[in-house]
């Protein structure tokens, strides 16, 4: 069994640091595991490492992983195996890493408790982005507090917005938006920033944040031609800005 892979300098610090996601990676080859290692501790992961499928079981059973990186092909236990008795014990996510093609593996690995699949060769950095998506969708959400600035009022825990006391009509992903703005005033977020913070989305048509910005400021804006809360940062994205708002209306 291999030791912790440990990052070096600033990374290893923020590996390290509370809050920080666990992946275990299971796979035979050296060079392999060591790549797949480097890049996901170099992305803030405090990472495990085990060659084969009775040491991924021990090292998960001694540190336990928020998420496996696993090879199908391991000796003394494969993949398949290892997957089963991790998700025997508790809801572990797991992407399953492989040389192998074919799509009946691919799809018993989903129906044994996989959340996603990569086959080799593969891109690094697509699999660190993988793993992120994995992550965000399976790690369960910190309890949220209501927020209110500018007139404004989201209740997370209710999923209901008001303006000046009266609801909002928003889909969900305006909702999500408003929360996102109110919970980070006055800071310039890109359209691929929302779109992966707001909505967990790695990959898709960034117009979309266009539209949803624009139909959130019909609801929220008293003149939505001429936003004074949700702005236009140019060649940058959008800012909210409350105490501007606050502001001018004293």
């Amino acid at each position: 069994m291999q030791q912790p892979y440990a990052p070096t300098g600033a990374r290893a610090m923020d590996a390290a640091a509370p809050g920080a996601a666990r992946v275990l990676v299971v796979d035979d080859d050296p060079t392999v595991a060591e790549v797949v290692a480097g890049y996901l501790g170099r992305a803030g992961f405090l990472v495990d490492r085990a060659d084969d499928g009775p040491a991924a079981l021990t090292r998960a059973a001694a540190h336990w992983p928020d998420l496996v990186v696993l090879d199908l092909m391991l000796p003394g236990m494969d993949g398949l195996e290892v997957c089963r008795r991790l998700r025997e014990r508790a809801p572990v996510p797991v992407v399953i890493l492989t040389a192998r093609g074919d799509e009946d593996d691919r799809i018993l690995g989903l129906e044994i408790g996989a959340d996603d699949y990569v086959t080799k060769p593969f891109s690094p950095r697509e699999l660190v982005l993988r793993v992120a998506s994995v992550l965000r969708r399976t790690r369960p959400a910190p309890v949220a507090r209501p927020l209110a600035a500018a007139g404004l009022a989201v209740d997370p825990a209710a999923r209901r917005a008001t303006k000046d006391g009266d609801e909002l009509a928003l889909t969900l992903r305006e909702f999500d938006l408003l929360a996102f703005f109110l919970r980070n005033p006055g800071r310039a977020y890109s359209r691929e920033d929302l779109m992966r913070e707001v909505w967990g989305w790695d990959f898709g048509d960034l117009s979309t944040v266009t539209v949803h910005v624009r139909r959130l400021r019909g609801k929220v804006e008293a003149d939505p031609a001429r936003p004074r809360l949700i702005r236009t940062v140019w060649g940058v994205g959008y800012r909210f800005e409350p105490e501007h708002f606050e502001a001018e209306g004293e």
